[in-house]
């Protein structure tokens, strides 16, 4: 079970940031008190005023209660006195998160910083990369993930998902996956792993279907369709990972050595070594009816079937079928 202090404030200009630990504290909170146990407080409600009276009212919630503060960096010194006397009282079995996102012009108030502090409060910046230093910080992140990572990679990889700190971050732990702890990442892995295309999603969802785990596979192609990604695409794409897996696992029968097959397949080795196994799993003869079924699939998609069904709802039943028997 997870410890909650009584004050946090979080703060700083990279609003994104912001905004993801704002939303995992709620998520947080809601599977500690439910959402009877939370009162958020924004706009023009959220004033030090406001938040003195929250934290004075009573409440009918069982167990911790939670309220959740945004646009503090509106706030002035002058205006807090009343909730400094508050917050010296603050129930026990209370938490009080403020959100700051900071620009050249707005800040949060000193004094805030001085009350949450006295209450030995969490106070932490989230402030913005600069540019020139976004390949460091990359680096860094990657080392805290168990990844090697050079200069020239880490540019590579800024190049392929942007500049945004929380979708680098999140590129950097699907690499961790894929590749292992301890790995040293190549330019050629991340151009492998990170490019933003529709191949690289699909085989995502041709490997989940190969596990054999067919709520991962409904959940990542929901995702991919939610995304504006066209099925034909999909379908091609995710023909073209199941027809590798074949030939692995026609390779594998036919005794050639898992070792000799690893070499051949561009991809690192962990990421190698999962798709060899699903597909010795699935067999050769599965995953050619696998490949005719998907074949089928991408011609009812394009006007060749007769179903009634809609083309959405023919993909999951597939998907359903083709993960059952792998």
């Amino acid at each position: 079970m997870p410890t909650f202090k009584s004050a946090y404030l979080i703060h700083g200009d990279d609003h994104g940031r912001i905004a993801e630990r704002r939303r995992r504290l709620r998520a947080l909170a809601e599977s500690e008190s439910g959402t009877q146990g939370i009162e958020i407080l924004e706009g023009d409600g959220a004033t030090p005023e406001a938040v003195a009276n929250a934290l004075n009212a009573l409440t009918f919630a069982i167990g911790r209660r939670f309220i959740i503060v945004d646009g503090v960096e509106r706030w002035t010194d002058k205006l807090l006195e009343p909730l400094e006397r508050t917050l010296k009282e603050i129930p026990e079995d209370t938490t009080v998160a403020f959100f700051a996102r900071e620009d050249s012009r707005s800040k949060a108030p000193k004094r805030l910083f001085d009350a949450v502090a006295k209450l030995d409060g969490d106070i932490r910046a989230e402030e913005s990369v600069k540019p020139w230093e976004l390949p460091k910080w990359v680096i860094a992140q990657a080392k805290q993930l168990g990844l090697q990572l050079e200069p020239d990679t880490a540019r590579a990889l800024i190049t392929h998902v942007g500049d945004r700190q929380q979708r680098l971050l999140r590129e950097l732990e699907k690499l961790a996956l894929y590749a292992g702890s301890g790995a040293r990442l190549d330019q050629a892995m991340v151009d492998e792993l990170s490019a933003p295309s529709a191949e690289h999603k699909a085989w995502s969802l041709a490997d989940a279907i190969l596990s054999g785990d067919a709520q991962v596979a409904t959940r990542e192609y929901l995702t991919l369709r939610s995304q504006g990604e066209r099925l034909p695409s999909l379908l091609y794409w995710m023909s073209q990972r199941v027809r590798t897996a074949r030939e692995i696992a026609t390779a594998l029968e036919a005794g050639e050595p898992q070792a000799q097959i690893k070499r051949r397949l561009r991809m690192p080795s962990r990421a190698a070594d999962r798709l060899i196994a699903d597909a010795q799993r699935a067999g050769a003869a599965n995953l050619e009816r696998t490949i005719e079924e998907l074949a089928d699939l991408e011609l009812a998609s394009r006007g060749g079937g007769t179903g009634a069904a809609g083309e959405d709802t023919a993909a999951l039943l597939a998907i359903q079928r083709v993960a059952a028997a792998a």
